[in-house]
């Protein structure tokens, strides 16, 4: 049995980032217990690798400053240790007087957050950034940039094993159990005991946090984003990234075009409610978990919202029928036909619904005597991950102190 004095389960980004700020601010023996064999299986390398500056987020909210941030540092991080990345900027395009006067709602937030950006109102100078796009309006915000999120999760691991930290792969948590000197944690790989735990198991962190009794009134549901790929003749659509005005009320950004740090271009993704939490392709079906969504009182309510319903129909659809993908890529870029997409990834979104049917759109955690959970770490979580990390350090070692 191996004794750590701090646990962190969950080995994605955020779980990474968070054991490694803890063991550059103290001399805890630290740990970190990801259940699959290769890192960042999950969410964190299942992601359009967009890092977002935070022109989209509330002004003061503590998205728009980890967004805002995270953006810098994860450009200076990724420059210090050779993480493919590329500053390509990004074009939010309005298509009408409603998206236009979002734009300029969005501009004042991103001013308000230190974000550069550019308002663009005639198509010569949309075109003048991506020929290809078209809109009445759009918002240019340079600070966006892609990265290779897997690549970097794996520099983070290089950072836990500089710093001393053990990182246990290919072990599940499957029970854990309190004792006088803090945790026993049954696992695929033997037993571990922990003084603290750190929860942040993404897509299952409901599931370990209510291990502690932490959570109740909250429960994960997972929304599948499935992506198409530009054929490599036709990459030329897209020179960097192009995205609808979201709408407000949704957390969810609409499909988009990315170029990522590798050439390619991907298009999406949508947003459609995943029959597993794992359940990445569109006829998978985990028969315990979506009895589990489908039963949760919270989603229920959620989905009896006529525009969520809406919405959750169309997105389905465009599951299901690749032509209405298409067509919702077609409303950027008018010139791309059904035979320029072929299917590539998909990523499963851990979104956090309350009791109440509503989605929680920010970052949350809590504290349960010597734990933390992380049951929420909402998009952009990858362009958080590194000040989100140290904020949830400071957390973590003040409630230990007390």
């Amino acid at each position: 049995m191996t004794a750590h004095d701090i646990v962190v389960v969950g080995g994605g980004c955020v779980g990474c980032s968070v054991a490694r700020s803890l063991a550059s601010k103290s001399d805890l023996d630290v740990a970190v217990v990801e259940k699959e064999h290769h890192l960042a299986a999950h969410q964190s390398g299942r992601n359009s690798g967009v890092l977002h500056p935070g022109f989209n987020y509330e002004p003061g909210s503590l998205k728009a400053r980890f967004a805002t941030e995270g953006t810098r540092r994860m450009k200076e991080y990724a420059a210090e240790h050779g993480v493919p990345i590329e500053d390509f900027g990004v074009l939010v395009v309005a298509r009408n007087d409603r998206e236009e006067a979002h734009l300029e709602t969005m501009q004042e937030r991103a001013t308000e957050n230190g974000v550069g950006t550019e308002l663009l109102y005639e198509p010569d100078a949309i075109a003048e950034h991506e020929p290809h796009a078209t809109g009445q309006a759009a918002l240019y915000a340079p600070g966006a940039a892609s990265i290779d999120s897997q690549q970097y999760v794996y520099s983070l691991a290089r950072d836990l094993a500089d710093r001393g930290v053990d990182l246990y792969t290919g072990t599940r948590v499957d029970d854990v159990r309190r004792d006088l000197d803090g945790f026993r944690l049954d696992t695929t790989s033997g037993e571990l005991r922990a003084g603290y735990v750190v929860n942040a198991a993404g897509l299952h962190a409901d599931h370990v946090a209510a291990e502690f009794g932490v959570g109740e009134g909250l429960q994960v549901v997972p929304f599948r984003g499935e992506y198409y790929e530009v054929v490599p003749e036709r990459r030329h659509l897209c020179e960097t990234m192009i995205y609808p005005t979201p709408d407000p009320d949704l957390p969810f950004l609409g499909v988009h075009f990315t170029r990522r740090t590798d050439g390619k271009v991907i298009v999406g993704p949508n947003a459609v409610l995943a029959f597993g939490r794992e359940a990445y392709g569109n006829t998978d079906v985990n028969p315990r978990e979506l009895a589990e969504t489908l039963g949760y009182r919270g989603f229920r309510r959620l989905m009896a919202d006529p525009k969520i319903l809406k919405v959750g129909w169309d997105e389905l659809n465009r599951s299901y029928r690749k032509g209405k993908f298409v067509e919702a890529a077609r409303r950027l870029v008018p010139g791309a036909e059904a035979d320029d997409f072929t299917r590539s990834y998909a990523g499963i979104r851990a979104q956090l619904v309350s009791e109440d049917g509503d989605l929680v759109k920010d970052p949350l955690f809590e504290h349960a005597g010597d734990s933390t959970h992380v049951l929420n770490a909402v998009s952009p979580g990858l362009t958080c991950s590194l000040p989100f990390g140290d904020h949830l350090s400071d957390a973590v070692l003040e409630n230990l102190d007390r």
